[in-house]
């Protein structure tokens, strides 16, 4: 009887471009990062884009260098990360077909309320880890190589802090992602950059605060790179490419723009401006 009407349902199936045994075999696979996971924006997005398409989207959110690592080696189809420097390197090494930006949002340093080094409100970033440094007041990196982590490396060179060298006494290297580095931040009264998204999202804040924001050495450009199948000759180039266009078309771009965390937008869409016209 079973077998009669998967027999019948065949034609149905098939009229509707679904067939059997196949229905949840079409994914592609993205190497991103934890910050974007952790904001929740894929949660938010994905099946959207899903629903659409019939594509599932399979994310392994890791920090960008690993994530840049791991599409080198063929294991993804798509790339969506955020230090566009090493984004670059990735298409001129011929990895990449083509970069775009797709989103930003800005990097915060967070901190306890009772801030020890005095630097709640400050707007220069480089100015406040001079401080942190000078007061040896516990700082937590996530030393994982990822975007975040290139970011804040990059502010303490121009503080002109060799911060790494401190490593394992004031400065502290967790090697985890963006919400286990909030965590182990918040245990150790300690101070921490984050993406702003991550932040809002967090939800083990206690006595953590945004202490220094509005520096424009700030700013979080994401972007979303093709897999180059010259390369990887297994790349889902069709699926993949359908992923890129949809994240940068009006309707991709209107979804990021519509994503908020308590109220308040977490990413803006670089192309917005497009989407309105």
């Amino acid at each position: 009887m079973k077998q009669r009407l998967l027999y019948a349902l065949v034609p149905v199936l098939l009229l509707f471009g679904i067939t059997v045994g196949q229905a949840s075999d079409r994914f592609i696979i993205v190497a991103s990062t934890t910050s974007t996971q952790n904001s929740g924006l894929y949660e938010y997005m994905l099946p959207i884009f899903s629903k659409q398409t019939g594509i599932q989207v399979r994310v392994v959110a890791v920090g960008t260098g690993q994530a840049i690592k791991n599409a080198r080696n063929c294991d993804a189809d798509v790339l969506f990360v955020h230090h566009k420097p090493s984004e670059e390197k990735f298409v001129a090494d011929g990895f990449g077909v083509k970069r775009y930006d797709v989103m930003y949002n800005d990097f915060v340093i967070i901190g306890f309320k009772n801030d020890p080094a005095g630097i709640k409100g400050m707007k220069d970033a480089t100015a406040a880890l001079q401080k942190i440094a000078a007061a040896k007041s516990p700082f937590a990196s996530r030393g994982d190589n990822s975007g975040t982590h290139k970011k804040e490396l990059s502010l303490w060179r121009a503080a002109g802090v060799d911060a790494p060298k401190a490593s394992g006494t004031w400065y502290r290297e967790t090697g985890s992602g963006m919400g286990a580095t909030l965590n182990t931040a918040s245990a150790m009264n300690a101070y921490t950059l984050s993406d702003r998204a991550t932040w809002l999202n967090f939800k083990n804040k206690g006595d953590l605060a945004i202490v220094v924001e509005g520096d424009k050495r700030l700013f979080n450009q994401y972007g979303i790179t093709l897999v180059n199948p010259a390369k990887c000759p297994k790349v889902k180039v069709a699926d993949g490419q359908k992923f890129v266009d949809w994240v940068l078309s009006p309707q991709g771009q209107q979804v990021i723009n519509d994503y908020k965390i308590g109220g308040q937008q977490a990413f803006f869409a670089t192309a917005s401006m497009r989407a309105r016209r």
